[in-house]
């Protein structure tokens, strides 16, 4: 995937969108070679200055929120079964909770 909204390493897939009152990064863990698949999703208020919101999947219900992405992609790994030193970040994404 050569596209700054999207990204891929290790099993797991990655995408950034921005809806009407979002920024969204999505992640995708694939099954097979890398162990159980799954997903989760780091969300942020279009303007982008509140705080980061992780939710099990891009449309689910939010689970914790944190001030730093650093923070935000430690409990993306979590649920991924990961370290989040393995998770692809579009370049799109690379200032969220900044």
């Amino acid at each position: 995937m050569t596209d700054d909204r999207t990204a891929a390493a290790n099993g797991i897939k990655a995408t950034y969108e921005e809806t009407e009152t979002e920024r969204i990064l999505a992640f995708e863990r694939d099954a097979g070679d890398y162990g159980t698949g799954g997903t989760a999703a780091i969300a942020q208020n279009r303007e982008g200055y509140a705080m980061l919101k992780v939710r099990p999947a891009a449309d689910g219900d939010e689970l914790e929120r944190y001030y730093g992405f650093e923070m935000a992609l430690d409990h993306v790994g979590e649920l991924l079964g990961v370290s989040p030193h393995d998770l692809p970040i579009p370049a799109a994404a690379e200032d969220m909770g900044m």
